[in-house]
């Protein structure tokens, strides 16, 4: 498995290429829901864009050493959102799709939970080729399937003390 780093300009063009894409679909949605913490920029940056309420539902499945462990997908209990309810056009967002599963079982679940849906699209910046799940919308296609390292990482490795001492 290869590395892709990102930089923070490219990250943002990246957000602004799918942004592009989406609207040269001409496809209506209500609300933005985005899974956190990877989709969260992302669903921020969209919201912005679109003027339309972003709601969030955090998702996990890596932990362990470096945060690159694949385990079992869980969910939070509720959907955070300003709204009354989620709409009937939703634009799902994450940051990328490695393994599939995530975007998959959140997908399954909201069409089992949330009646109100009548259609459902998913975004995503990067798209695995080892993915089980397509997203509808996404940037770039990746054949080699690379372990992306994107510019918040650093953050993951930096305690509030490491930050202090920076700053000194």
């Amino acid at each position: 498995m290869s590395d892709l780093y990102i930089s923070w300009s490219d990250y943002h063009r990246i957000i602004e290429q799918l942004a592009v894409t989406i609207y040269r679909s001409n496809w209506e949605f209500d609300q933005i829901l985005c899974l956190a913490k990877g989709g969260l920029r992302v669903g921020d940056v969209l919201a912005r864009l679109y003027d339309k309420p972003l709601a969030i539902l955090s998702v996990s499945s890596y932990g362990g050493t470096g945060g690159q462990v694949r385990g079992r997908v869980r969910f939070a209990k509720h959907i955070t959102m300003t709204t009354e309810t989620l709409g009937s056009r939703i634009l799902l967002v994450d940051d990328l799709v490695d393994s599939g599963l995530s975007l998959q079982y959140t997908v399954d679940w909201l069409e089992e939970y949330c009646q109100t849906i009548i259609d459902l699209r998913t975004a995503v910046l990067w798209y695995k080729a080892i993915s089980v799940f397509k997203p509808y919308y996404y940037v770039d296609y990746l054949t080699d399937n690379p372990w992306i390292h994107q510019p918040f990482e650093r953050y993951e490795k930096m305690s509030p003390a490491d930050l202090s001492a920076k700053w000194e």
